[in-house]
């Protein structure tokens, strides 16, 4: 099951930054290296598990379903978090960095609009 879940966030983010190559605005490149890596982990592990449990391991029980769909959920949960950090420490729009320039810009005019006038003719 994560091995599942994690192509199929592989193959999603792949099409999207397909589509959007030139640009790659938003970075899912690096996205799509996370989940491909994922998955890349998942079918090694799903390859060493057939060999050790070889017929059983098509008849999982219910619970080890879903324990596996909790994993690849959290996988691509985490892969999104890191994601966006990776997004807001590049910040490729310039967003972070002139909203605290817009901020700054105004905490210099509030100060000097609060100076006192008897400070400025000394």
């Amino acid at each position: 099951m994560t091995l599942l879940l994690t192509l199929f966030a592989a193959v999603i983010s792949t099409f999207v930054w397909y589509r959007n190559a030139p640009k790659d605005i938003y970075r899912i490149r690096t996205l799509c290296f996370m989940f491909w890596g994922a998955s890349l982990m998942w079918l090694v592990d799903a390859v060493v598990e057939y060999i050790e449990a070889r017929a059983s391991y098509f008849r999982p029980e219910p619970i080890e379903m879903l324990n596996d769909a909790f994993l690849g959920l959290s996988v691509i949960a985490l892969a999104g978090v890191v994601w966006i950090v990776d997004l807001i420490i590049h910040d490729p729009k310039k967003v972070i960095k002139n909203d605290i320039v817009k901020s700054h810009s105004q905490d210099t005019s509030e100060q000097s609009s609060h100076a006192d006038p008897t400070e400025a003719s000394v």
